[in-house]
C-alpha cells in the first residue's frame, strides 16, 4: 500500500489526481465491523455487528442517539466515531436551545461533510478513519445518509458499510423495491437477515449484533437483547417455511411417480392369442 512519497501528507496530490491519505481512511471503513441501514416512508432500522478482539473483553459501541429523532452506526476507527457522534450531539442540543425546535437530518449532515472535508485539505490533521450512517426523521419524512471520510455525503434507501459488506448490499439491492412500503417488523427482520449474510456462515445471535429503530411517533431506541432474539427465531422460521415445502413438492412428486409405478404392476399383462382361433 506503499505509494513513496504522494501519500506522506494529505494535502500531497499524486500525478493522478488522487489523495492517498483520504484513499486509506476510506479503506479504514471497511475493515470495520459492517454497519447496515433501511428506510421505509415511516421507520429507519440500523443494524451493526458486534464483536470484541477477545473472548475477555466486551464489544465496542457501534450505533450511537444522537438526538430524539436522529441515530448513526459507525464502521471503521471506534474512537474517531465516538468524537463525531458527541459533536452531532452538540450541534443537535445548540440549535435546540436555539430555535425550540429539532434540527432537520440533513442539515446535520452537511455540518457532518464539511467537519470531515476540512481534515482532507490542512496538513497537520488526518482524515477521519470512520464511516457514519446517520438515520433520522424530520418533518420531510424519513432519511438515510452515509458520511464518507472523503467529506461526500449521500442518501439511500439501503446501504451497508464495513467488512464482508458487499453480501449485505447484494441481498438489499435485491429487495430495496420494497422497503418504502414495509412494516417496522418487515425492516428489522430485512436488516438482521442483511447483517447475517456478512457474518459468512457463522450463527447469527442477539449477542453478536445490535438493532435500533426511529420512526413516526418512536424515537430512536437500541432494541434490547431479547426482542432481537424474538426477531431472529421469526427470522428462521421464514427460512426454513420454504425449504419444508420444497421437501414437501419433492415427496408428493416421488409418491406419485411410486403410485404410477404400482399401477403399472398391477396391470395384468394381455392374454396369449389362441393359434386355434384363427
Amino acid at each position: 500500500m506503499f505509494r513513496n512519497q504522494y501519500d506522506t501528507d494529505v494535502t500531497t496530490w499524486s500525478p493522478a489526481g488522487r489523495l492517498f491519505q483520504v484513499e486509506y481512511a476510506m479503506e479504514a471503513v471497511k475493515q470495520g465491523s459492517a454497519a447496515i441501514g433501511l428506510r421505509s416512508k415511516t421507520h429507519v432500522v440500523l443494524a451493526s455487528v458486534n464483536k470484541s478482539n477477545s473472548e475477555l473483553s466486551s464489544h465496542q459501541k457501534k450505533i450511537f442517539k444522537i438526538d430524539n429523532h436522529i441515530g448513526v452506526a459507525i464502521a471503521g476507527l471506534t474512537a474517531d466515531g465516538r468524537v463525531l457522534s458527541k459533536y452531532l450531539r452538540s450541534e443537535c442540543i445548540n440549535y435546540s436551545f436555539t430555535y425550540e425546535s429539532p434540527l432537520a437530518v440533513g442539515r446535520l449532515v452537511v455540518q457532518l461533510a464539511d467537519k470531515a472535508q476540512v481534515c482532507t485539505q490542512r496538513s497537520w490533521k488526518r482524515p477521519y478513519g470512520v464511516g457514519l450512517l446517520v438515520a433520522g426523521l424530520d418533518e420531510s419524512g424519513a432519511h438515510l445518509y452515509y458520511n464518507c471520510p472523503s467529506g461526500n455525503y449521500f442518501e439511500y434507501q439501503a446501504f451497508a458499510i464495513g467488512s464482508r459488506s458487499q453480501s449485505a448490499k447484494t441481498y438489499l439491492e435485491r429487495k430495496f423495491e420494497s422497503f418504502s412500503n414495509s412494516s417496522r417488523d418487515d425492516l428489522i427482520k430485512d436488516a438482521l437477515f442483511a447483517i447475517k449474510e456478512t457474518l459468512q456462515g457463522e450463527k447469527l445471535t442477539s449477542s453478536i449484533c445490535t438493532v435500533a429503530v426511529v420512526g413516526l411517533e418512536e424515537d430512536f431506541h437500541i432494541l434490547d437483547q431479547k426482542t432481537i432474539q424474538e426477531f431472529i427465531e421469526l427470522l428462521e422460521i421464514r427460512e426454513e417455511a420454504p425449504v419444508q415445502e420444497e421437501a414437501g413438492q419433492e415427496e408428493a412428486g416421488q409418491e406419485e411417480a411410486g403410485a404410477a409405478m404400482q399401477e403399472d404392476a398391477e396391470v395384468p399383462p394381455p392374454a396369449p392369442m389362441d393359434i386355434g382361433d384363427l
